[in-house]
């Protein structure tokens, strides 16, 4: 782990995004459960005190992290929907490339959402912090699909699928050997949308 360099002008907010993107780079690395006070501390560059401070323990930290993904993704999904054509396939779109925009789909972005994912224990932390959105994801994609589907076929299943395939793709870019690029990924995710909606989408090559 490379440690920042330490910043000592920061408000209290500021000092805890700080410590919850050193934290999010901690998890990239080490996984969920190896996750130390003292990690985040020398990845963030100041002293375990000042990790003590902000965060009284590594069950908060976790915690205080899992929201900020949480809260962010969100974020991006309904900014995503506001700026984009306001059609049933031009929101759906709008769906599918927010989850594979730069910003949000970095290595350390993507291996820390599979570490909360991939550990049992952190399961319930995950079923609190991101339930309820999840639900507000799950309703708008199975809407979007319902109106493009017109009543023919079972818009519960097809939006499975393109959730599913994204968050496959997500795993797939952590894990994969041979790597291929982020807009390959949001291509193969677009393909499965076509595969249902062709007339909306295309599969490309």
């Amino acid at each position: 782990m490379i440690a920042a360099k330490p910043q000592r002008k920061l408000s209290r907010e500021a000092r805890r995004v700080q410590l919850i993107e050193a934290t999010i780079d901690v998890l990239a690395i080490k996984g969920y459960a190896r996750v130390t006070m003292s990690d985040v501390a020398q990845q963030a560059g100041l002293s375990h005190g000042m990790v003590n401070f902000h965060f009284q323990s590594k069950e908060l930290l976790l915690s205080e992290t899992l929201t900020y993904l949480s809260e962010e993704y969100v974020q991006n999904w309904r900014q995503a929907l506001a700026a984009a054509e306001q059609t049933p396939a031009g929101q759906l779109a709008a769906l599918i490339r927010a989850d594979f925009r730069p910003e949000l789909c970095t290595p350390q972005r993507l291996a820390a959402w599979c570490a909360f994912w991939g550990e049992a224990q952190s399961r319930p932390l995950y079923q609190e912090k991101c339930g309820s959105n999840n639900a507000e994801y799950v309703e708008k994609i199975e809407s979007l699909c319902a109106a493009l589907l017109e009543g023919h076929g079972n818009p519960a299943r097809v939006a499975r699928a393109i959730r599913v395939t994204t968050e496959g793709l997500w795993m797939d870019l952590v894990t994969q050997t041979e790597p291929y690029s982020l807009d390959e990924a949001l291509q193969t995710a677009l393909a499965c949308a076509a595969a249902f909606f062709p007339q909306h989408f295309h599969k490309g090559d």
